[in-house]
């Protein structure tokens, strides 16, 4: 047994994968207001915990140079403050599923209060950094969580 505790996971909960973190000091401005980016931040580190859930390893892939998903586009709403102590639940499904790309919703919230919401398209680049198919199982796995989407506006209700 490890001395040492493993990482924060998240899980999915059918159609919506949620992860939880904790707003630190360095997450905030000197009012103990969060930052504005550290919402890209975590949305990244909630998205790249999906993929581990859904048993893409993303690793494995670019050092067999078959190549990895990056952010092409990202649109991003702030509704509410988080503070510093805050616990924040990251939510995050599917919109959309294609062969070199995927469109996600995520959303940001403290209770059920709603901090802020992004639609974020990821696409799948080669080595060389150009669009490239996403490998049939990783499109498969994204498939089955936009196949049990829940209808818009209705992720993270309580």
């Amino acid at each position: 047994m490890s001395p040492f505790p493993s990482p924060a996971a998240g899980l999915l909960d059918g159609a919506v994968h949620r992860f939880a973190l904790r707003v630190y000091y360095e997450d905030t401005d000197a009012g103990g207001i969060v930052y504005h980016a550290n919402y890209l931040r975590w949305f990244e580190r909630a998205r790249s915990d999906l993929l581990e859930r859904l048993g893409i390893d993303q690793q494995a892939a670019m050092v067999a140079g078959e190549g990895t998903y990056a952010v092409a586009e990202v649109s991003i709403r702030y509704l509410a403050p988080a503070r510093l102590g805050d616990t924040v639940n990251i939510e995050t499904s599917a919109v959309q599923v294609g062969r070199a790309s995927c469109t996600l919703r995520q959303s940001a919230w403290r209770g059920e209060t709603r901090l802020a919401e992004a639609t974020v398209r990821v696409g799948f680049v080669g080595p060389d950094g150009r669009p490239r198919r996403q490998p049939a199982a990783w499109q498969e796995a994204f498939a089955q969580v936009a196949s049990a989407q829940v209808p818009s506006g209705q992720e993270g209700q309580k």
